[in-house]
């Protein structure tokens, strides 16, 4: 029997999801704003750097596919909103360091 799904799994498979562009992990990146797990349902919300991202389609169906395949995950609804908007202040310091921004 698997223990429940809880959101530090779902955090943990969106880290899994690099930025095509970046090559950071979207969590990193700041685009992920919430995860909440009930029952296993999971919701997510989810913002791109710009919404004329061109690789937003590929970053929204991968989270939602990297939620999904989690044992115990039942439903999955992945929100992407834009407000607010994403800006660099998102970024982790890890994903700093590797874009060159801190030492």
């Amino acid at each position: 029997m698997n223990a429940p799904l809880d959101s530090t799994a779902v955090w943990d498979a969106l880290r899994g999801i690099p930025d095509p562009e970046f090559g950071i992990n979207i969590v990193d990146l700041g685009l992920i704003y919430s995860v909440e797990c009930h029952d296993g349902a999971v919701a997510v919300t989810m913002t791109l750097t710009t919404p004329s991202c061109p690789s937003g389609g590929w970053i929204y169906e991968g989270a939602k596919q990297a939620v999904a395949n989690l044992p115990g995950a039942t439903k999955v609804d992945v929100a992407m909103v834009f407000d607010p908007p994403w800006s660099p202040a998102m970024l982790s310091e890890a994903a700093n360091r590797q874009l060159g921004r801190i030492d």
